[in-house]
């Protein structure tokens, strides 16, 4: 019995052509504390039908569907008019980390990425972390999948017009730093950092930090190998 106190399970909608995977997966995850799977899907279309109507908090979307890919879907369920809690957190899933299509969900709005093959708990982990407004970040796969693209945003920065201040808190979001973390590395409040990185969304038109830090690295302002 659910304690009256405790925090409300975070709503799962998978999004997997493979059947074994999908299955699978919500075995798994609705085994997992404070995860409530409420939905499959079978493409990207069947996605984005399950998710205006049954509003997840989260959608845990592969890339790799017919009819209409996760890339696609989850620009259009971003994209899209929302309902009054806004649109879903969309964690993309894959099999491998360089995969190009990853990152255009990233810039699509995607919340973080996890691959196939890692522990279900962490698959659980990153689904709770997403819920609550954060971003999983991986930062040395970002760099691999990043250095092996054209730079599409290449203008983006310049556009931006950011300050010393706001690249400097790109550059430590691109490492993985939490803003708490970036507030002891620069030796300031953390509200002081939570208003330079709005300031850096606002400015590069991202939808959440992966898509600000994708854009670091596809603009040049972090190359690989950068560390902080």
């Amino acid at each position: 019995m659910t304690r009256p106190d405790a925090d409300p399970a975070v709503t799962l909608l998978i999004a997997d052509d493979d059947e074994v995977t999908r299955s699978g997966l919500r075995v798994l995850l609705a085994a997992q504390p404070g995860i409530e799977v409420v939905g499959e899907a079978v493409d990207g279309v069947e996605a984005l039908e399950q998710a205006r109507r049954l509003r997840p908090d989260v959608v845990l979307m592969d890339v790799r569907m017919p009819r209409c890919n996760g890339i696609e879907a989850t620009r259009q369920l971003l994209g899209g008019p929302a309902g009054p809690a806004g649109p879903p957190k969309v964690v993309v899933i894959t099999t491998f980390e360089n995969d190009d299509y990853v990152t255009a969900a990233l810039g699509a709005g995607a919340s973080g990425f996890v691959l196939k093959r890692l522990p279900v708990r962490q698959i659980a982990e990153a689904v709770r972390v997403v819920a609550e407004g954060e971003a999983i970040l991986f930062p040395a796969a970002l760099r691999r999948m990043v250095a092996a693209r054209p730079l599409v945003s290449a203008e983006a920065l310049p556009r931006a017009a950011l300050t010393g201040r706001e690249e400097e808190v790109l550059r430590l979001m691109a490492t993985g730093l939490s803003n708490p973390e970036i507030a002891a590395s620069l030796t300031v409040s953390l509200e002081t950092v939570k208003t330079h990185v709005g300031n850096v969304l606002t400015k590069l038109g991202a939808q959440n930090r992966t898509h600000a830090v994708v854009i670091a690295y596809e603009s040049g302002l972090v190359v690989p190998g950068f560390a902080g």
